[in-house]
């Protein structure tokens, strides 16, 4: 392949906690993925400070720029685009990611794509597994989002299923700061778990109407703290392997029946997982389970490409670039921006 025939495109992801700059070559071939993580310095605080991590993003993007680009081997005239997360998210903290994409793509004459976050984890499996083929059924599962897609081909999908409340991956971290299990709390759940009985303590799962293939965990987050209030009431130690293992086998039942439900109503016989929550042991394996049962293939991208990183922003970007799907450089952060 020439170079001519080469699209190099860099992706900017910031809209959290983590900064992230990455250098894709074709849309799979990773040349440089770095991630700066903020997780020990907002952990003391419990959660993510937003102005502290829009701080920190202001510190380290350029750097990260710089840095990339010497790994990948690659000057700003060897790109093809600049993709960037425009939500959702932080507004602070998406806010520099744009910027700094914006600046880049204007002085370099270059395209700006903007990713959509959730499009981004959905496009890790594609990362990684060159092999993936449409039509498939895409389930990702984060921090803030929680979303059945099926997906027809490149930049034609629908929406299945989405979050009505809290999303699987804040309902972990706020269990796990329910017990003083620290941030982020899903690792560490997922960790006791695997020590502990599922059945020990039954906890409610939200199905909602019959045949609704939309996610709803306050229910199930409220449970966990009357559980805990009357445990404590009564003088009862909290055990807490148990109490982690119950609580995350009423997530995933719900994660496995819903997205097996979705794929017997398309049909499909490809399922991708992806999201940070995409990394939990437990929902690997039982949605493994259940897809090898119906005949299903399953796919997951390594724990690296499951939590927010700029590769897979690369990698959507690569196929927003075929369909000249560009932004104006007055692209603004939409920390609500929802998947459509």
């Amino acid at each position: 392949m020439s170079k001519e025939d080469q699209i190099v495109i860099m992706g900017i992801e910031s809209s959290c906690d983590d900064t992230a700059v990455a250098v894709v070559e074709n849309g799979e071939k990773i040349l440089s993925n770095l991630v700066s993580s903020q997780v020990d310095l907002h952990g003391k605080f419990g959660g993510v400070v937003p102005e502290v991590a829009s701080r920190r993003h202001l510190d380290i993007v350029n750097v990260l720029v710089e840095e990339a680009l010497r790994e990948a081997d690659k000057e700003f005239s060897d790109l093809s685009a600049i993709a960037v997360t425009y939500g959702p998210g932080l507004v602070g903290a998406l806010l520099i990611g744009v910027a700094t994409a914006k600046a880049l793509a204007f002085a370099c004459g270059l395209p700006l794509i903007a990713v959509n976050h959730i499009t981004g984890h959905m496009y890790a499996n594609f990362l990684v597994h060159p092999d993936l083929q449409f039509p498939l059924l895409s389930l990702i599962v984060s921090g803030g989002h929680t979303n059945l897609v099926y997906m027809e081909q490149h930049g034609k999908h629908e929406i299945m299923g989405r979050t009505r409340d809290d999303a699987a991956g804040e309902v972990f971290d706020k269990a796990a700061r329910a017990v003083n299990l620290g941030y982020p709390g899903g690792p560490v759940i997922d960790r006791l778990s695997q020590e502990g009985d599922p059945e020990a303590i039954k906890f409610p799962r939200a199905f909602l109407e019959e045949g609704s293939l939309d996610f709803s965990f306050s229910g199930l987050k409220s449970a966990v703290l009357n559980y805990l209030n009357r445990q404590k009431q009564k003088n009862r130690e909290v055990n807490l392997k148990d109490l982690s293992a119950s609580f995350q086998q009423a997530v995933v039942d719900v994660l496995v029946d819903k997205t097996l439900l979705a794929a017997d109503k398309k049909g499909v016989e490809r399922i991708a997982l992806s999201g940070g929550v995409a990394a939990n042991k437990t929902l690997r394996a039982a949605l493994s389970k259940g897809a090898e049962g119906k005949g299903y293939k399953l796919y997951y991208p390594p724990v690296e490409f499951c939590t927010d990183n700029a590769a897979m922003i690369a990698c959507a970007g690569h196929y927003q670039f075929f369909e000249n799907n560009y932004a104006p450089l007055d692209l603004n952060a939409v920390p609500n921006l929802h998947l459509t």
